[in-house]
């Protein structure tokens, strides 16, 4: 199954597609363009279009959403966002265009951009076991080394994942500069085991998305990685 890793920031291909996001009204619209001033054409990613994740600049905040398009290059959904910073990553797979997804700051109005000065204050989860609406996940990985194939098991112990956009689950992990994207899917069809890898050490938070009973639970976890 295919490995989502054109999500590094990759300074070596060129990026053929421009994204621009405005907030106004609590509601997000997003303007797709390609190099020659057209909208692109998307491949279905997972069931959709087009993935949007937001986060806040402090990682407290996550929301994984599916604007509805518009037209050929415009997408729209509705979101009340409270706080001040956040920053979108758009995931898309354009029809014969390079793309690299890189991190857009959400213009919110009163939006403070404090990336250069701003700790998040990560706490790292030393317990891999986590209870959310009541279903229990433990959390088992290799060990968190840069530039070695990792493996991401997650054993969902009193529930039944189901399908959720095309597989059992999905992990998007975010650096703590809120830089660094990264968004992979299971191994398999059958499973919840991922595998990703980290080309720089540091902290990062992963969200851990289960479907159960028609419901989409998120599993939050801060991970050191050497």
């Amino acid at each position: 199954m295919e490995q989502h890793h054109k999500n590094h920031l990759d300074t070596t291909v060129e990026n053929e597609i421009q994204v621009t996001i405005s907030y106004q009204n609590n509601v997000i619209k997003l303007y797709l363009e390609d190099d020659e001033r057209n909208g692109p054409e998307l491949e279905l990613n997972h069931e959709k279009l087009l993935h949007l994740i937001i986060v806040s600049e402090d990682l407290n905040e996550y929301f994984h959403l599916h604007p509805v398009q518009k037209n050929n290059q415009a997408f729209e959904i509705d979101i009340e966002l409270t706080g001040h910073s956040y920053k979108a990553f758009v995931d898309i797979k354009p029809k014969r265009k390079n793309y690299t997804i890189k991190g857009i700051s959400v213009p919110t109005g009163d939006n403070i951009d404090t990336r250069h000065n701003m700790s998040t204050g990560l706490n790292i989860d030393e317990q891999g076991r986590k209870e959310i609406n009541g279903v229990i996940v433990e959390f088992q990985h290799d060990s968190f080394e840069t530039g070695k194939d990792i493996k991401l098991n997650f054993n969902i112990k009193n529930a039944i994942a189901e399908p959720y956009l095309g597989a059992l689950g999905h992990v998007v992990i975010i650096d703590e500069k809120v830089e660094k994207f990264i968004h992979v899917h299971p191994i398999s069809d059958e499973s919840t085991l991922f595998q990703t890898q980290f080309d720089k050490p540091g902290l990062y938070k992963l969200w851990a998305e289960f479907k159960f009973d028609g419901a989409v639970t998120v599993y939050p976890f801060v991970i050191k990685v050497f």
